[in-house]
């Protein structure tokens, strides 16, 4: 049976056409035939003054970009997406969100590790951003995966060396495979790569192992959560816990009507 997922970018992707189309041949690659997947981007003129990959630094930085996860997952249940989708590994408002709807909402953080760990015992993130590893040991804990988690570190290049691999990928995936060995010498079994736009190069390029360690696809991993999300919840009625403080649910109007009142409402997305 068919179903819609609603794709949740944390850049402008109207600014990134290279990086635009390289994920739409992709989600078009790994999804199923009946699975459209809708690409969303945050709204025009987030970023005047900086690419998305300084503000992810900071803390409360990504807290203030929060809300237009909210929104957008608010949009895509209210429009009748089945499967909402934050693709971002630091995982952005998914604790959040997920509580916040009736439909799934998966991560591409939380399912690149889950899948990492149906796939070796250990695991180690390179990601192109400085300044993530503490919040992503953080998240690691967080999912209860801590003992399976080596390092999260930055790969040694560049968001802007990820856009010229695009049309010239050769040097770029030598110096990942060069930090993915540091990482397997230090125990991990698996190697996540941060952030979309170096996971998506590397699978375009059919970069999934390094010597004998996979090199995870973690698109295809939260494309084949959602899916799978989706498939329980009409198959078996499976839907997430609301119970406790993280799941309770909160009242849809109240969330509107505080979005209005700390003005983000004017940034909600357009379906």
């Amino acid at each position: 049976m068919a179903m819609r997922i609603w794709h949740q970018s944390f850049t402008v992707l109207q600014d990134l056409p290279a990086y635009n189309d390289a994920l739409t041949a992709h989600f078009k690659k790994v999804a199923r035939p009946d699975t459209e997947i809708v690409m969303h981007g945050m709204a025009e003129g987030t970023y005047p003054t900086n690419y998305p990959g300084t503000d992810i630094c900071f803390d409360v930085i990504q807290r203030l970009h929060g809300p237009q996860f909210l929104m957008a997952g608010i949009a895509a249940e209210e429009v009748g997406f089945d499967a909402y989708a934050i693709s971002s590994i630091p995982d952005i408002m998914l604790r959040e969100t997920r509580a916040s709807l009736n439909i799934p909402v998966v991560g591409y953080g939380e399912s690149a590790m889950l899948f990492a760990c149906a796939l070796g015992e250990k695991f180690g993130i390179l990601n192109f951003i400085e300044g993530m590893a503490g919040q992503l040991a953080d998240n690691a804990h967080r999912y209860g995966l801590s003992s399976r988690f080596v390092a999260a570190r930055q790969v040694g290049f560049t968001f802007a060396d990820v856009l010229k691999g695009y049309s010239n990928p050769a040097e770029l995936i030598e110096r990942f495979k060069v930090a993915a060995r540091k990482m397997i010498a230090d125990g991990a079994d698996v190697i996540i790569p941060g952030e979309a736009p170096l996971c998506v190069l590397l699978a375009h390029n059919g970069v999934n192992r390094v010597d004998d360690v996979p090199v995870m696809d973690s698109l295809a991993a939260w494309i084949k959560m959602a899916e799978s999300l989706v498939d329980l919840r009409r198959s078996s009625g499976l839907s997430p816990s609301r119970r406790g403080y993280y799941q309770a649910m909160p009242p849809r109007e109240r969330l509107k009507e505080l979005l209005a009142f700390y003005g983000q409402a004017r940034l909600a997305p357009k379906a």
